[in-house]
């Protein structure tokens, strides 16, 4: 088993079994969908420093939170020339991206998809978009989840990771 297949097991009986998971009504929830697994996805890139501004990102209940822009990246999507701003975290020790892609609302959650990023040193991070997730907010309007600003909203596809929640 692969640690991605794992990793996907593991979630799934998280959601179907643990009182703390997002699903509302687990009696009849088998499991996540998900991409197959795409190699190509994955992408070992050099991160160039933000400017540190303060963004204020709008979240699915109206409210708003405040993140820093700590990092660009930048890569090649079907021939295309894309980029995504990380952002801090409140626990210091990683990169928050959320993003939207052209299967945003089609075959993933409309609001976006999230991906925690971890430095690797030397000036670069692992972009795995296999690990892809849905925020919470996916499965139960009772979460309040940061929408994915404009500077991360792609025109190209990412079909890797998890795809639309379906109730």
């Amino acid at each position: 088993m692969s640690t991605l297949t794992r990793f996907r097991k593991q979630k799934n009986d998280f959601f179907r079994s643990s009182p703390e998971s997002p699903i509302g009504e687990r009696a009849g929830f088998e499991k996540l969908d998900y991409y197959d697994e795409d190699r190509a996805f994955a992408l070992e890139l050099e991160i160039q420093p933000g400017d540190g501004s303060e963004v204020r990102i709008q979240t699915s209940d109206g409210q708003e939170r405040v993140y820093t822009r700590e990092a660009l990246v930048s890569f090649e999507v079907d021939g295309k020339d894309v980029s995504l701003t990380l952002y801090g975290t409140d626990h210091g020790d990683g990169y928050f991206l959320p993003f939207r892609d052209a299967t945003s609302g089609k075959e993933t959650y409309g609001a976006g998809r999230y991906l925690d990023i971890h430095p690797q040193g030397g000036g670069y991070v692992t972009i795995d978009f296999n690990l892809a997730y849905n925020p919470y907010c996916a499965y139960n309007d009772a979460y309040s989840c940061p929408l994915p600003p404009g500077e991360n909203w792609l025109q190209v596809p990412i079909r890797a990771g998890e795809k639309d929640y379906r109730k």
